[in-house]
């Protein structure tokens, strides 16, 4: 990988320091919808969790969950019902009308209001079936990353996260987001995204070894990072 692209560069996402109804980063958020729709994220993530979860009924967490509409794209390509699902996010982005869908496929949703690492470190947290992320690790750097994955093995036998793939095409193809009259707050985002994205094996050296069953790391389609943690069977 040349130039810029052969290291991960973290930088500042515009959104992330934006008030919450703020018009450009409402505007950045229906963005997001249409931009995990055209990386496929939605499918990629309903066919890992359908290979490495049993059916429901199960309990699943989704960590920088946002405002929930993938995790609703998700839960709808899955068809399963009976399903607790909990949405771990900074703020409660999830409307009712949100909510109202995800009872009308028999997912139970609960929220909760925390920074991640905060919230890790809380007392009977439980177990999950499977802790899911989407765009989200790419925030972190690799120490961050290395406190968050050590202590996903207690919380969960499954944790599954699908990220932005960091090539030259992917940075390429952030320019053509204006064709979907993206914002100026998503344009910078998504490039910063593919300059902080991941290649290769690098979650899975990040990953507590000694825990994993099987690690799953590879490119899914032209824009995707797909990562799988197994410590045990399905």
């Amino acid at each position: 990988m040349a130039g810029s692209l052969a290291q991960r560069v973290i930088e500042p996402e515009l959104l992330d320091s934006l008030p919450i109804d703020d018009p450009r980063a409402k505007a950045s958020r229906r963005d997001l919808v249409r931009i995990n729709a055209v990386m496929f994220q939605g499918i990629i993530m309903a066919r890992l969790l359908r290979r490495h979860v049993k059916r429901a009924p199960c309990r699943l967490l989704e960590i920088g969950a946002g405002d929930g509409r993938f995790m609703l794209s998700v839960a709808r390509r899955l068809g399963w019902t009976d399903v607790d699902l909990t949405m771990l996010d900074q703020s409660d982005l999830v409307t009712p009308e949100v909510r109202a869908d995800f009872a009308a496929l028999g997912w139970r949703v609960h929220t909760a209001v925390d920074d991640v690492f905060n919230w890790i470190e809380g007392p009977e947290l439980g177990e999950f079936d499977a802790i899911c992320a989407n765009l989200f690790l790419h925030h972190f750097d690799e120490a961050a990353l290395a406190q968050l994955l050590a202590v996903m093995p207690q919380l969960t036998p499954c944790f599954l996260a699908t990220e932005p793939r960091r090539s030259g095409l992917a940075l390429w193809s952030t320019g053509w987001l204006r064709a979907i009259l993206a914002n100026g707050v998503t344009l910078h985002d998504a490039a910063a995204s593919v300059r902080a994205g991941f290649a290769g094996n690098e979650l899975s050296q990040l990953w507590p070894r000694a825990s994993a069953l099987a690690l799953e790391e590879r490119r899914v389609g032209p824009f995707t990072h797909a990562f799988v943690a197994a410590t045990a069977s399905p």
